[in-house]
């Protein structure tokens, strides 16, 4: 799982890696090794060789691949959990506990500690890492925290509610020096080795020049005016709410209390943008990784989408959104297309999804027996990537990619400006989608050209005392934050 030297035959996009630490609020030198380091990476001898690791948020994703994930290895050891709702706080102790007793054939391996508040968790001194699996409206406060904290984090995609807070936990994580690992799955050979083959194949001109990429994304549907019901005692509720404004519960609108299936936030948008940034988040990762394009983002932007008017469920039904940059490819986002990611180049195609494969039971697939990876002529996807091309990081899965750069050090497949470009494109596509004309876009400044209704819409307020900007210890001038 380590970094393969990678060569280019020429500059696909305009603002590299090396760009972007030139031209961001970090300024040059900004980036600098952690000054707390964890037990477990001091080696052999040192007191611990595990990474004790604390678990945010114990859902539907946490179960049933995070942390499952994770433990699998052993340099892992997950020995806390928290979760506003203290049923599934419970639970998670529980599932940990057990796992370890299967796993190591011995009662009492761990005693996982169990809390409300992750920032209580976050103040154990053992504790040398974070995974984050909790709704979208509560990544890139806990993510900022835990980085604060001196902490090495794994988060759930998308990487943040907003490109505002998007920004300012990159800033941070690089500032403070953590090893951060997004959820971009895709990015690892387990279990979709087809996507960085599809991509390095893009790369190397396999298909020409590329002149358009086709994202396919599905679609939420919209649900009835839900009654209000009496907030269960085990769920601290105004916590659950976090920045977002204070609305009356309904079970359909938080997570089921009697079961891990899929939950009813991921379908409003007070908490989430739906679909653009759900499978978004993936697929547009996907298509930078082609391209090229992992530390911009587009240039300019038109969308349509359909929305509900009336109901909980109101996240984005039917949608297309154009976006172009500045290296002259065009990207196509629909809800039309086939799910997955098609590049279109001069001289070929190339198609790239999960085929029939979800993360988790109730997930969507991409399937309907369609094979997950197809390219216009065959003969293209048997074509050999010579040494001297370009090859690109090979992570054989994500987690324990994640695992093994908190060992060295070294920068994980999907980090964090990684992480925040994919996710405001997303955020951009569905800026565009809401007001329904065309809008310029500066990838390096973050803002739209000319366009106050528009840059209104790159933060939402955030609820005292909740949000990034409520946190103690965060000082805009030391973070550069705008």
């Amino acid at each position: 799982m380590k970094m393969k030297k990678q060569t280019t035959k020429k500059a696909i996009n305009k603002l590299s890696r090396r760009d972007y630490l030139k031209t961001s609020a970090l300024g040059v030198g900004a980036i600098f090794m952690p000054t707390i380091v964890p037990a477990s990476v001091l080696g052999k001898n040192a007191p611990s060789n595990k990474i004790n690791i604390g678990q945010i948020g114990f859902g539907r994703i946490a179960r049933g691949h995070d942390l499952p994930e994770t433990m699998k290895y052993d340099i892992a050891r997950v020995i806390a959990v928290s979760d506003p709702d203290s049923k599934r706080a419970n639970l998670g102790k529980q599932y940990i506990e057990n796992y370890y007793t299967e796993k190591k054939g011995k009662a009492n391996y761990v005693d996982v500690k169990t809390y409300e508040d992750y920032r209580e968790m976050l103040m154990d001194k053992d504790i040398d890492a974070v995974i984050i699996s909790t709704p979208d409206h509560w990544h890139a406060q806990p993510a900022i925290e835990a980085a604060l904290a001196g902490k090495d984090i794994y988060l759930q995609k998308p990487a943040a509610l907003t490109i505002e807070e998007g920004r300012a936990m990159s800033n941070i994580v690089h500032k403070t020096g953590r090893i951060f690992q997004i959820g971009s799955q895709q990015r690892s050979a387990n279990p979709w080795p087809q996507f960085k083959h599809v991509c390095e194949l893009v790369r190397n001109g396999r298909i020409g020049e590329i002149k358009t990429v086709k994202v396919g994304l599905g679609t939420d549907p919209a649900g009835e005016k839900w009654a209000e019901m009496p907030v269960p005692e085990n769920l601290n509720y105004d916590m659950w709410l976090g920045s977002t404004p204070e609305v009356y519960y309904t079970e359909n609108g938080v997570h089921p209390q009697n079961d891990f299936s899929r939950p009813g936030w991921l379908r409003i948008e007070q908490f989430g943008a739906g679909m653009i940034t759900g499978w978004g988040a993936h697929h547009i990762d996907t298509a930078h990784w082609g391209l090229g394009t992992e530390y911009t983002g587009p240039i300019e932007v038109e969308g349509k989408a359909d929305f509900p008017t009336s109901g909980l469920w109101n996240v984005h039904g039917d949608f297309s959104v154009t976006a172009k940059y500045e290296n002259g490819v065009t990207m196509e986002i629909s809800s039309a297309f086939t799910n997955g990611v098609r590049f279109e180049g001069t001289e070929g195609w190339l198609f790239v999804s999960r085929g029939d494969v979800s993360v988790t039971s109730s997930d969507p697939t991409s399937g309907n027996g369609n094979p997950a990876l197809q390219a216009s002529d065959p003969k293209i996807l048997t074509s050999k990537i010579e040494d001297n091309e370009i090859h690109l990081y090979h992570s054989e899965e994500q987690h324990g990619n994640w695992l093994d750069c908190i060992q060295t050090r070294n920068q994980p497949v999907a980090p964090v400006e990684v992480a925040h470009r994919s996710c405001s494109a997303c955020l951009v596509a569905h800026i565009g989608m809401k007001l329904q004309r065309k809008l310029h876009w500066d990838p390096i400044n973050e803002r739209f050209k000319n366009d106050d209704e528009a840059n209104a819409m790159l933060s939402r307020p955030q609820r005292y005392p909740w949000g990034f900007k409520h946190i103690d210890k965060l000082s805009y001038s030391e973070f550069d934050l705008k």
